[in-house]
């Protein structure tokens, strides 16, 4: 038989956890026809000398459905080796969109799902439907129960959106507006309805602070209720007073898979987070989003409320040194960029909380932050889990750009294998390759991808062991990773000797088991 690709040379990580061996690779089509000893006549070879092959990595968690249609390349991930991204985190989604947005794009799964099918992106797709876009869609900002009504509307979404296609998973971002008023009852009834749908479950959970221990006891409690398949997002611990939590929480999923809940974590290699200055500030500061919020950053005593309650919180779960602004939309504070909280207060000769608010209030309300609050040791601690996953958390997919975004977008996973795997061996190799592929490919019940074996995904990618790196950095975040020699995306080459091909064959997920 005479095959259109046969990678040669190379020692073979097939994503299960099993030894490395040396075998060539081969290809037909958008599959992996064989792996042995070869040689396997065929029209291509791609020369894996010295190099690692693996199935192209999952990276479970991404906020790429906000970059995708812009950058369908996706430069940052193949650079990586990810050949697949899970949207939809935190509960954040770009749709359901409201009925009433008579000039957005899409309106629901299938019509987003449309549209990146579209864009031909070179990576393929996840879709997850987030919690709170659903909650906006149907009930708006407040913080309020939702009625009967209002959660059957949810949950008739819900199964609609299971059914479209690239649909794998439900979010929830409870510490994100409206997110954060939602409570236990709705909380279970919507997860009971995706788990139905054999969706999974992904949470972004209540507190990642001093209630840690009582978040995920939460979400496994809503999880087991609900009959769900459950993914904890980036699982933490935030500030100092809380580090070491993170092995209780181990503990709490451990004793969880033990008595049957299906619960796994994920986890990036870095010991700040990203996300949006809003969500540091006070639950009831926030009701009605961040329209009411501005309104209420211009009423003198509210805003001394919300800068006291804000204040209080330094240095016990949040550190004013350790809060620097990542992005802008431009206007008066856009120089302030890679500057801290409490920099720009001193610089402004006011306080931390203070700076924080009129940075709100003169971008609407719009502030990226990077927050270094993590500990090295915690990080370590959930990294080895395994039932942890790698994921990145990110969203970047362009090479270059403005801000000082996390650079978890352009190097999480090489980060792993370059000094986790390779220096410092934390992981070993097989395992480090796991945790990127079968074990998060499992989470969304596709059994085609995550490993190396005939008949699956021709998702491969072939990377120097020696020489793989992350070079991004906080100060200089806009760098690819480096030491990934080819990429195959369904069989089609999407990075070559190095250097991308242009050639976009990414595609919606199936799935294909539950």
């Amino acid at each position: 038989m005479n095959y259109d690709f046969t990678i040669t040379g190379g020692t073979v990580v097939d994503g299960t956890g099993s030894p490395r061996r040396r075998a060539d690779v081969a290809i037909v089509g958008d599959q992996i026809a064989a792996i042995g000893p070869g040689p396997f006549a065929a029209t291509e070879t791609i020369d894996a000398t010295g190099c690692i092959v693996a199935p192209g990595f999952v990276d479970l968690h991404s906020h790429a459905d906000f970059t995708l249609l812009g950058r369908p390349g996706a430069e940052t991930q193949l650079a990586q080796g990810v050949t697949t991204l899970v949207t939809g985190n935190c509960g954040q989604s770009p749709f359901p969109a409201l009925a009433s947005q008579s000039d957005a794009a899409w309106f629901d799964a299938n019509g987003f799902g449309e549209a990146i099918a579209a864009a031909r992106p070179a990576v393929n797709v996840g879709l997850q439907l987030g919690h709170n876009a659903l909650r906006v869609a149907v009930l708006g900002n407040e913080d309020r129960a939702p009625t009967p009504s209002e959660i059957a509307q949810m949950c008739t979404i819900i199964t609609e959106s299971a059914s479209a296609p690239g649909v794998v998973g439900f979010s929830t971002g409870l510490i994100y507006i409206p997110g954060l008023f939602a409570q236990t009852d709705e909380l279970r009834t919507l997860v009971a309805a995706a788990a139905r749908a054999g969706l999974l479950y992904s949470t972004h959970m209540r507190d990642e602070t001093s209630e840690l221990i009582s978040a995920v006891g939460e979400a496994i409690d809503t999880a087991e209720v609900a009959g769900a398949r459950l993914q904890i997002s980036h699982l933490k611990a935030m500030g100092p007073e809380n580090w070491g939590s993170v092995r209780r929480a181990l503990e709490l999923i451990d004793q969880a898979r033990q008595r049957g809940v299906d619960v796994t974590a994920d986890v990036y290699p870095y010991t700040a987070s990203s996300t949006d200055l809003s969500s540091r500030l006070a639950k009831w500061a926030v009701d009605g989003g961040i329209p009411a919020l501005l309104q209420r950053l211009e009423n003198p005593e509210t805003r001394k409320q919300i800068a006291d309650e804000l204040r209080s919180r330094f240095g016990r779960d949040i550190d004013p040194d350790g809060v620097v602004i990542a992005a802008l939309s431009g206007g008066a504070f856009h120089h302030y960029i890679g500057y801290s909280l409490a920099e720009i207060g001193v610089e402004r000769g006011t306080d931390a909380a203070d700076a924080a608010l009129d940075i709100l209030a003169a971008h609407h309300g719009s502030v990226s932050i990077v927050n270094h609050a993590m500990s090295e040791d915690d990080m370590r601690s959930v990294l080895k889990h395994p039932s942890v996953s790698v994921a990145s958390d990110g969203w970047m997919l362009a090479p270059a750009g403005p801000g000082r975004p996390h650079p978890r977008s352009f190097g999480t996973f090489a980060r792993v294998l370059g000094r986790y795997v390779r220096d410092e061996r934390t992981l070993t190799l097989e395992e480090g390759v796991r945790k990127m592929t079968s074990l998060p490919a499992s989470r969304i019940g596709v059994a085609d991808r995550g490993t190396l074996a005939p008949w699956t995904a021709a998702d491969i990618v072939v990377f120097d062991p020696d020489t793989i790196e992350d070079l991004s950095t906080f100060d200089s975040p806009w760098q690819l990773a480096r030491g990934t020699r080819a990429v195959l995306v369904n069989g089609v080459p999407a990075v070559a000797d190095g250097d991308f091909t242009g050639r976009h064959s990414g595609r919606l997920l199936e799935r294909t088991t539950v």
